[in-house]
């Protein structure tokens, strides 16, 4: 296998989509470094590992020896993109753009080559944009073309508004390739129609079209939700070691081999030989604690990630935590939250609420390994934790 076939199989890992795989074969055996282009818009200051499973990718490139353009859309952050949404998007102020713009390029270089990263704004080229060029722009695609959108047609089918200003984001999404003259687009599944209008506008101008690559969206600690913040259910890139150690190893069986192909730079070789250890009956335990000690030395360091380790080891008792606990979802009231003697016999690990609050108040509830002394605990949703009663009754429970 040739070296531009090593390096699309080592780029389409873990990809949902790519459009189109014989255009990427061919501009990966061009000489000169490809300018690859991924687009952040600064909604939200804390990048966490569902962002990295696009970031990796851009790391990817860059091992490979092309140029990765980080552009932050400081102008189409100000539209709101629409995308999935059922209502106009209020947009950001200028002072949220800002803000929010520079904590992404403080945390982006925990995983991306500086000397490869070009850090751009797209209110460089769209603030200078005259009326004239953006109705010229406009001219270039048509209502029809935009309602093929889901979310568009959806919300036109159920006469909701859609604001005019909405038509326009795909179009400068689109139009910021035709700037950058970019070769290769990467973005969620969700973002696969605006990635397209960038090849159609790089075409109307005379370019070559980009190569669309899209990635999946990481499930969060539950397996079943999206990661996201606001749903609790998310692992932050700046968490404490010990925080994102046990984080991950609160995670599913079946959701470890889903982060170890999105978000692991191990080999596929070497997951795929881990499988069939399992299969045969070795701990997936063990593999959980590569990954952990992995993503935590990328951002913290090796002897961090050890303590983590060592910490979380002592915490659960040296290995006293089976590890085919049952791993259940429990709904919050209507506050939000669910107390933790409701959850405790909803899981059924205390016959009462009355058995519960007497266990806490005897010191036997654990909650991720920590004694839980408040019996007027809350806990919130989005949240997958490990509880314990006793030294025999043990769920992960994930309530949302």
């Amino acid at each position: 296998m040739g070296a531009a076939e090593d390096s699309f199989a080592i780029i389409k890992r873990g990809t949902e989509e790519i459009l189109l795989e014989d255009a990427l074969r061919k501009k990966l055996s061009q000489e000169r470094p490809l300018r690859v282009k991924a687009g952040f818009d600064p909604t939200a200051p804390d990048l966490h590992l569902g962002h990295t499973v696009l970031i990796n990718k851009l790391r990817q490139f860059q091992d490979l020896g092309h140029e990765v353009l980080f552009l932050i859309g400081d102008f189409t952050g100000m539209i709101g993109d629409p995308t999935g949404k059922s209502a106009t998007r209020a947009p950001l102020t200028r002072d949220n753009v800002l803000d929010n713009a520079k904590s992404y390029e403080e945390q982006i270089f925990r995983i991306l080559d500086p000397e490869r990263t070009l850090v751009v704004f797209n209110s460089s080229w769209m603030g200078e944009m005259r009326a004239a060029e953006l109705v010229q722009l406009a001219a270039k695609h048509t209502v029809a073309r935009m309602l093929e959108r889901d979310d568009f047609s959806k919300r036109f089918r159920s006469g909701q508004s859609i604001a005019i200003h909405e038509f326009l984001y795909p179009l400068i999404q689109g139009y910021d390739s035709v700037a950058l003259k970019a070769d290769i687009e990467l973005g969620g599944t969700d973002q696969k129609f605006n990635l397209l209008v960038g090849r159609q506008l790089q075409e109307a101008y005379g370019q070559e079209p980009q190569v669309v690559i899209t990635l999946p969206i990481l499930e969060g600690l539950d397996g079943v939700q999206k990661m996201s913040k606001s749903l609790g259910n998310y692992i932050g890139i700046t968490d404490p070691p010990d925080e994102m150690f046990g984080k991950l190893m609160s995670i599913s069986d079946e959701l470890m081999w889903r982060y170890l192909e999105l978000l692991s730079f191990r080999p596929m070789n070497d997951v795929e030989t881990w499988r069939r250890a399992v299969t045969a009956g070795e701990n997936p335990r063990d593999i959980k604690f590569m990954l952990a000690v992995e993503l935590v030395s990328r951002f913290h360091d090796a002897s961090a990630a050890q303590r983590a380790k060592d910490a979380f080891i002592a915490r659960f008792q040296k290995g006293a935590i089976p590890d085919d606990m049952p791993h259940l979802q429990l709904s919050p009231q209507d506050s939000g939250a669910l107390p933790i003697a409701n959850l405790l016999k909803e899981a059924g690990l205390v016959k009462s609420t009355s058995e519960a609050l007497r266990m806490i108040g005897q010191g036997a509830v654990r909650v991720d390994g920590q004694r839980i002394e408040d019996r007027t605990l809350a806990i919130q949703s989005g949240t997958t934790r490990v509880y314990q009663v006793g030294k025999r009754r043990f769920s992960r429970i994930t309530v949302s």
